[in-house]
């Protein structure tokens, strides 16, 4: 009788199920390797090789790579906006990127686009007014870009020429026309007179201004000028979107926060009013500024008008750029010191 024998398997049985592990690991690794070489050779390509439609496309000066690329994404202009961002970046394109406004098509490839805003290919029959840009800004636009004369700038930024525009029933008498002109790009070709691109603008703004966002302005004890004035700061101090790219609720909780200080009898000790007159620095003053520092988009208005239902007093952007609310000094301080503070070459608005 032979006797039974008891205990672990060969160890070459070990070793074959280890070498098939590894075999279906390396095949797997290979399989997804090619999935993912695929999808992003695919996302860089057009999104419909048909299109003959023009799309107009701004690039504000500052904006990061990932901001570029959700935005084109949100055009419908690009597939995937992180496949972009990998092409631009393996690439190191990231810093030939040219502000202006550029005339593009979803049959373009994101090579062909990455071209035409690295190249400066903009389109010669815009004008285009950038978000946060205060009056001098625009002016100089206006004499540099379409070349029109110091005496025709003065005269076309004269409210009197407007008062019966929708956009401007609330504007004070005396008041300039900062802050009301809308950032978009508008039609120009020779016939243009800065008229023309004011009225643009100031059509624009009256859309802006929904009874929904008077409403809501209204609902904060605001005038809709005084809304316009702190869209205008809540505009200048954070962007639309994050640092990923992705647009996010910090415009609405900054106005929350801002909002709360007025409300309080705090200042509101907004850094977005540095460099300004002394009647305009929120850190000496109490309340608002006498208008609004720059123009406004959609955004920052449907903020003020609907600011999140959270009760900071703080926030602070840090040298990530991402901004972070606190309730306390002690708090905020403690922030800066973790995060640093965002600086303008830090690029955070976008």
């Amino acid at each position: 009788m032979k006797a039974y024998k008891s205990g672990v398997k060969p160890a070459k049985n070990w070793i074959k199920f280890i070498v098939f592990g590894l075999v279906i690991c390396v095949l797997f690794g290979a399989g997804l390797f090619v999935y993912v070489s695929r999808y992003y050779k695919k996302s860089l390509e057009p999104v419909n090789l048909q299109s003959t439609e023009d799309i107009n496309f701004t690039l504000s000066e500052g904006m990061t790579t990932p901001r570029i690329a959700q935005s084109l994404k949100d055009k419908k202009l690009i597939r995937n906006a992180t496949s972009f961002t990998q092409y631009v970046r393996s690439n190191e394109l990231g810093e030939k990127f040219i502000a202006g406004t550029y005339k593009l098509r979803q049959s373009m490839s994101v090579s062909e686009i990455v071209n035409i805003l690295t190249e400066g290919k903009v389109a010669t029959d815009l004008f285009t007014i950038y978000p946060g840009s205060n009056l001098t800004q625009i002016k100089k636009q206006l004499a540099e870009k379409a070349h029109f004369t110091p005496e025709q700038i003065d005269k076309a930024l004269d409210p009197g020429r407007y008062k019966d525009h929708p956009a401007l029933v609330d504007l004070p008498t005396g008041a300039s026309l900062e802050g009301f002109l809308y950032p978009d790009s508008y039609q120009f070709i020779a016939e243009t007179t800065p008229e023309d691109i004011v009225n643009q603008s100031l059509d624009e703004m009256a859309d802006a201004l929904t009874p929904e966002i008077r409403a809501g302005i209204a609902k904060q004890s605001l005038s809709v000028y005084q809304g316009v004035i702190l869209a205008s700061i809540v505009e200048r101090e954070v962007g639309e979107r994050g640092a990923d790219g992705q647009v996010n609720n910090n415009r609405a909780t900054v106005a929350q926060v801002f909002l709360k200080r007025l409300s309080s009898g705090m200042k509101l000790q907004s850094n977005a009013t540095d460099g300004y007159p002394a009647n305009f620095d929120t850190y000496n003053i109490s309340g608002l500024p006498p208008e609004p520092i720059s123009n406004v988009s959609t955004s920052s208005l449907q903020a003020v008008a609907n600011p999140s239902a959270t009760d900071y007093l703080y926030f602070v952007s840090g040298s990530d750029c991402v901004t972070r609310f606190s309730n306390t000094n002690e708090e905020h301080d403690a922030l800066k010191s973790a995060h640093g503070v965002a600086k303008p070459e830090d690029n955070c608005q976008g």
